[in-house]
């Protein structure tokens, strides 16, 4: 295969999985995974992010925590999210929502079927494996954007090693218990996390696929 097919292919085949088998992955590939992943660009090179992954008890002590904590209304973010937005932004988020929720057969007046598929993000999804990825807390959102650089050079290194993966906004819920199970040092504030794994292909939430709009309506050429 050419290189650009490849890396096409790559790119093209990363999505957000929403169920993942109970199959760990072995310790070399995930070494190559984030060793890869070092390369991605930062502002002078800062290299800003501190990634701490949860595999094992570690996790599973997490699963419960987390899910236990948000079901009871416990939410302790270090940073502010409304999940609120206003116009075309609105749009592409609805259109995405009713993609997952069609491909798990919940309707728009089915909350609890609502509730429980969100309620399934602090399970992780069933994954084996999430990334916890931290920001140190005097810098602000050119660092930020460092880490979403990062973090999808990491998600593209693990498609390319035949892993899936989903970034969760929803991790940074409860922060205190994510730096307390994982003893992460002081100073350091969480921005969000990737549960990631093998695809479970008979999750009905896998089958959901999200467009992407015109190449004109979000690039603009200027030539003269």
């Amino acid at each position: 295969m050419e290189p650009l097919e490849s890396f096409s292919k790559v790119v093209k085949g990363r999505r957000s999985v929403r169920g993942f088998l109970p199959k760990a992955i072995d310790d070399k590939t995930l070494n190559d995974i984030f060793t890869l992943a070092q390369h991605a660009p930062s502002n002078c090179n800062t290299q800003p992010w501190a990634v701490h992954v949860a595999s094992g008890k570690t996790l599973e002590s997490l699963r419960e925590s987390l899910s236990t904590a948000i079901s009871r209304g416990d939410y302790d973010m270090d940073f502010f999210y409304s999940g609120t937005y206003e116009g075309i932004y609105k749009t592409r988020q609805v259109g995405a929502a009713k993609a997952l929720f069609g491909a798990m057969g919940i309707t728009r007046e089915d909350k609890q079927g609502r509730d429980e598929a969100f309620s399934r993000n602090f399970r992780f999804f069933d994954a084996p494996h999430v990334a916890f990825l931290f920001i140190p807390e005097e810098f602000g959102v050119r660092e930020a954007c460092d880490i979403g650089m990062y973090a999808q050079t990491l998600m593209l290194s693990m498609k390319a090693h035949g892993i899936d993966s989903c970034p969760q906004t929803a991790l940074g819920f409860n922060a205190r218990i994510v730096k307390e199970t994982l003893n992460v040092p002081q100073g350091l504030k969480l921005l969000f996390g990737i549960s990631f794994g093998y695809e479970d292909t008979q999750m009905p939430a896998n089958a959901a696929r999200v467009d992407r709009v015109e190449l004109s309506e979000c690039v603009t050429f200027h030539k003269e």
